[in-house]
């Protein structure tokens, strides 16, 4: 890489982190953005056109707007960038893993909760996003992690979220979950987790880690291979439910 990209690619990262600390409350100003990315107007403008044009921020002649998916957009393009996962993740808040999550599952006509709370066995249990068609329930631990992710933290986010969907599984049916009873009887519940940016690792013990950005790929595959994901399956009559594997 030349230097002039070098120092291109520093500038566009700064300008990224300057928006995203900016837009975590809504709109800004192009004069608070001149004055946080500390570069001339006229470069300002230029890179401002340039993420407007690849769909990451919508500009006007008075503010700077970026929704939940420009932010996750923008976040993941500076991590591409080199930017360090810790200081970009600093500026995104869990609550928009948890609404990007929702909104691509309810685009694909899953009933969604968020934030699910019930008690099973003399334990309070929480799962961030819960995903409900006829014939699966998916079961999302919405990560805002600020480190790369090392094969020994995927063990422990992965075995946390398949008990998560056991407890879910056991306690079915409960008055907790009125939104989704009727979604329960014979179901596969699916642990997943979404994470902000890409793994080397796509699974741990069959339960999927998915990137934000591919949720939609990871939702449109998902028919295809959900035997062959960790899931449970809810009680049919007197069945008992079991944790099924993979071959």
């Amino acid at each position: 890489m030349k230097i002039d990209d070098v120092i291109y690619v520093s500038i566009e990262t700064e300008m990224i982190i300057a928006l995203l600390e900016e837009t975590q409350n809504g709109p800004v100003s192009h004069e608070l953005i001149n004055k946080h990315a500390k570069m001339t107007q006229q470069v300002v403008e230029k890179l401002l056109q340039t993420l407007q044009n690849a769909g990451l921020i919508y500009v006007n002649h008075c503010n700077i707007e970026a929704d939940t998916l420009q932010r996750l957009r923008l976040a993941t393009r500076a991590l591409s960038l080199g930017a360090d996962i810790e200081r970009v993740s600093s500026f995104l808040q869990w609550q928009e893993f948890e609404t990007m999550a929702a909104l691509a599952l309810e685009q694909n006509r899953y009933e969604v909760i968020q934030n699910l709370r019930f008690k099973h066995k003399g334990r309070r249990w929480e799962i961030d996003v819960v995903g409900c068609t006829k014939s699966m329930i998916l079961c999302i631990d919405c990560k805002h992690w600020h480190h790369a992710l090392s094969l020994s933290v995927l063990k422990k986010i992965a075995e946390e979220q398949t008990q998560r969907a056991k407890a879910l599984a056991e306690s079915s049916p409960n008055p907790a979950f009125k939104q989704i009873n009727d979604y329960l009887e014979g179901s596969k519940i699916i642990p997943m987790a979404l994470f902000l940016m890409d793994s080397n690792f796509k699974f741990y013990e069959n339960v999927p880690i998915v990137p934000i950005l591919q949720i939609q790929d990871f939702l449109n595959q998902l028919p295809a291979y959900a035997d062959r994901l960790t899931h449970f399956v809810t009680p049919q009559s007197h069945l008992r439910n079991k944790l099924l594997h993979s071959p």
